[in-house]
């Protein structure tokens, strides 16, 4: 039932109003946007909100999101819950006001939402908005799913890794010493210490609170397995089946040195009534991930790879019939992979997100035919979508703009949505954002290759430019129509420069055939690419400078900058710029963890001898320093475990013995990735620094 938007807004005020002064001062709202000149800056970049996970009401009349604000000196942000209805045109209203962030909402029903706030479960009456603590999980919370009739809950938490017998002796006494003994591989995992380990508790849930001594752990105490699997994995991991009998969940089950080299996870489904397992994925040998129950429960729909080590194999669109106990492919004939499936209410149809050629779609797959159609169509991405009767509610960024919700309906055929959520639109409206151009290049051996174009902000067609190739990371890594905080191409066509942003060999979206041709070949077909869509907009596009042409990227990325930096004789790039990437192929075999990485992409360790191998170690940067003659900025950070930042210092240390312009930006505190607000303002200020020394005039 739609409530009163001025009840709900006068309940907010006095919800507010009873709030301590004191904790009100430390709630990070949003902050006034600084417009200069309708340019797109960093700083700017850092003044929107960010969308998060959002739920959509039972009777589909409310969407209630999660949306974060940062502030610059606290350098942190905060994350609110807000409440739009989907009819009408009032404004969305903020339903929280914490210092602590919220997320993970869940509705029980219409009026009572579920949510979590640190380590705390809550629920709240919408009419009221009362709040309800059900439970503080003191091992800590990451997410939570409710059973279809409201009376359990599954909660994922942490459980502690305890050290051998025969070595927790050595530390007694010692409650001051900060030493790690390791006698297994998989110590550290992208950005953390396995000191911990994720599983999946079943309790039970009712209005009041929720029973944690009665919780039961889906996955075994004694058992070291990720439920759900680090880094990326979260709830799409394990669902219910509609009745609330059994739990479907993803697991690796696999520890030490044998997870480090495989990818084999499956699909576990577990009975409550009875306590038994059953594995309904044996023998598929990748990653199986994601399961998701048909409401009638007679069938389990997952995402499922084929092959054990390779990371980015196509994900296939499987189905398990429990009667028959078979499993059936739904894309089998279709080369493109999905993620995020969704059963329709009748069962009939499946919904995913499709990387399809450049961009991320929703396809619908026919359940009787087998019949594939794609729903949405445009410049854009989906992230992800929830499915509310026949209206589709999806996440959707573009190079242009940041997440916001869209509404799409089962029906659609090849369309657009129509925009749902404004938590940017007032800011956005007032820049000026760089034009984004689709172009099919032609490569050396013939092919096609999608290449985005950014840009400038201030393009006037009488005037030339600097430009940047971007190089995408991954390498199986599509460069679609995302946005970030890290490369962000509308921040880039801010300050002045055309994008060159090229889908080069190894990037899926293209077909298995397109995707696949990487492996064991970094230094080859792909860095051709490279060069052919530098060249061909040098050569094809006037009003780019031919003269003022810089290159970066990360990982991959940043691989291909150092390769490039040694193939660079004749100065087709001016200026290069490497976050986070491998520069010496034999120190990056032993400094990583995944090390089914390095077995599927290199061939194995360096001191296997095949031709697979030879070929990979003889195209690792770090042979060609002697030919570097180009200036290069090396960014790395401390908390990378997937490249350590070792690599960007003996890539910045051989550029300064060489002679050149080099310069070094570390990060004691990040990893991958820059996530602190003001260590991304640094970033950004540095790349644009950089490239403005060499490319401007």
């Amino acid at each position: 039932m739609k409530k009163s938007f001025i009840l709900l807004a006068s309940a907010l005020l006095l919800m507010a109003g009873c709030k301590k002064a004191e904790e009100a001062e430390e709630i990070i709202g949003k902050p006034i946007a600084n417009i200069e000149n309708g340019r797109f800056t960093p700083e700017l970049m850092w003044q929107l909100g960010k969308m998060g996970e959002f739920a959509v009401s039972p009777d589909g009349s409310m969407v209630v999101y999660a949306n974060t604000y940062y502030d610059m000196q606290k350098n942190k942000g905060n994350a609110e819950l807000y409440l739009q209805f989907t009819e009408g045109t009032d404004p969305a209203i903020r339903i929280t006001n914490t210092s602590k962030s919220e997320f993970n909402p869940v509705f029980i029903d219409n009026n009572t939402l579920l949510f979590a706030r640190g380590n705390e479960i809550v629920s709240m009456n919408l009419d009221s908005k009362a709040e309800t603590v059900l439970a503080t999980i003191e091992s800590g919370l990451e997410g939570f799913k409710v059973s279809p009739d409201g009376k359990q809950i599954i909660y994922i938490s942490d459980i502690a890794v305890t050290r051998p017998d025969d070595i927790q002796p050595l530390f007694d006494g010692l409650d001051q010493t900060t030493g790690r003994i390791n006698e297994d591989l998989m110590y550290r995992h992208w950005d953390s210490w396995v000191d911990e380990y994720p599983h999946i508790f079943l309790a039970p849930l009712d209005a009041k609170h929720i029973d944690l001594a009665s919780a039961i752990d889906i996955v075994g105490a004694d058992n070291a397995f990720e439920c759900p699997m680090r880094p990326w994995g979260g709830v799409e991991q394990f669902n219910f089946s509609a009745d609330g009998s059994r739990i479907a969940y993803t697991c690796r089950k696999k520890t030490g040195i044998d997870y480090s080299q495989s990818t084999n996870s499956d699909i576990f489904v577990y009975t409550i009534a009875n306590g038994q397992t059953i594995n309904i994925s044996e023998g598929i040998m990748g990653y199986d991930q994601n399961p998701v129950f048909s409401h009638d429960g007679s069938r389990i729909a997952w995402e499922s790879m084929e092959h054990d080590g390779y990371e980015s194999d196509k994900l296939r669109l499987m189905v398990y019939d429990f009667k028959s106990g078979t499993r059936t492919d739904y894309t089998e004939d279709f080369d493109y992979g999905v993620s995020n499936i969704t059963w329709t209410d009748d069962d009939a149809q499946l919904l995913a997100v499709v990387m399809y050629r450049g961009m991320n779609e929703i396809f619908a797959f026919d359940c009787a035919t087998k019949a594939i159609r794609q729903v949405s169509h445009g410049y854009h991405d989906i992230n992800g979508f929830t499915l509310s009767g026949s209206d589709i509610y999806a996440t959707e960024v573009s190079i242009q703009h940041p997440a916001e919700i869209f509404r799409y309906t089962l029906a659609d055929s090849m369309q657009q949505g129509a925009q749902f959520t404004n938590i940017n639109t007032e800011v956005l409206s007032q820049v000026r954002m760089g034009k984004v151009e689709e172009n099919w290049v032609k490569t050396v051996d013939g092919k096609e290759m999608l290449v985005w174009l950014i840009y400038p902000y201030d393009y006037d067609s009488t005037k030339t430019y600097p430009a940047l190739l971007f190089c995408e990371g991954g390498p199986q890594s599509m460069v679609s129509q995302f946005w970030s905080t890290r490369w962000n191409f509308e921040v880039m066509s801010g300050a002045g420069y055309f994008v060159i942003a090229p889908n080069r060999r190894g990037v899926p979206g293209f077909g298995t055939a397109w995707c696949e041709e990487i492996s064991g070949d970094y230094g080859g077909l792909c860095m051709k690419d490279y060069m052919a869509a530098t060249d061909y907009f040098a050569q094809n596009m006037p009003q780019i400078d031919a003269e003022r042409i810089g290159a970066c990227g990360a990982s991959f990325g940043a691989y291909s900058i150092y390769w490039l930096a040694g193939h660079n004789e004749n100065h087709r790039f001016k200026a290069f710029l490497a976050h986070n990437g491998m520069f010496n192929f034999e120190q990056q075999c032993l400094e990583t963890e995944e090390y089914w990485f390095t077995n599927w992409d290199l061939g194995g360790p360096y001191w296997v001898k095949n031709a697979k191998t030879a070929h990979s170690y003889a195209n690792s940067p770090h042979l060609f320093v002697e030919k570097w003659n180009t200036p290069i900025c090396v960014v790395h950070s401390e908390f990378d475990f997937r490249i350590v930042a070792s690599q960007g210092m003996a890539a910045y240390n051989a550029a300064k013995l060489r002679g050149l312009d080099a310069r070094y930006l570390y990060f004691p505190d990040e990893t991958h990735w820059v996530l602190h607000p003001q260590n991304s303002l640094l970033w950004h200020r540095n790349f644009i620094d950089w490239f403005d020394k060499y490319l401007q005039k």
